[in-house]
């Protein structure tokens, strides 16, 4: 499976699916930044569920103008392909630059993650 992830990532979001699972409500900058380079969607994620290591959670945008929060598997984002057959990359030179909730208020009003 290739992975979309490093360990240090990986490290981070387990670390915020734990603090997510013990009831702690915090709004939380995305950790990693996943996309299509050929289908316009793209994935913000902040916690993966410590109970399966593959379920993430994050802002989603699949790129029909709906950004919305939800969880998606990561072992399935490995299997995705775009029009042009790339698969799901991950953005190298990501650097979050607000929490969760800015993201998804920003993407609802654009229709997109335009970050």
């Amino acid at each position: 499976m290739k992975m979309l992830i490093t360990d240090e990532q990986r490290a981070q979001l387990l670390a915020n699916g734990v603090a997510h699972a013990q009831g702690q409500e915090i709004d939380l900058l995305p950790v990693v930044r996943l996309f299509t380079p050929d289908a316009h969607a793209t994935w913000l994620l902040t916690e993966i569920d410590p109970r399966d290591g593959d379920t993430a959670f994050g802002l989603r945008d699949l790129g029909l103008g709906m950004p919305e929060l939800g969880h998606v598997r990561l072992s399935e984002l490995c299997t995705i392909h775009g029009p042009l057959d790339q698969p799901v990359e991950r953005d190298l030179y990501f650097k979050p630059r607000r929490t969760l909730s800015e993201y998804l208020r920003l993407a609802q009003a654009e229709g997109s993650i335009n970050d």
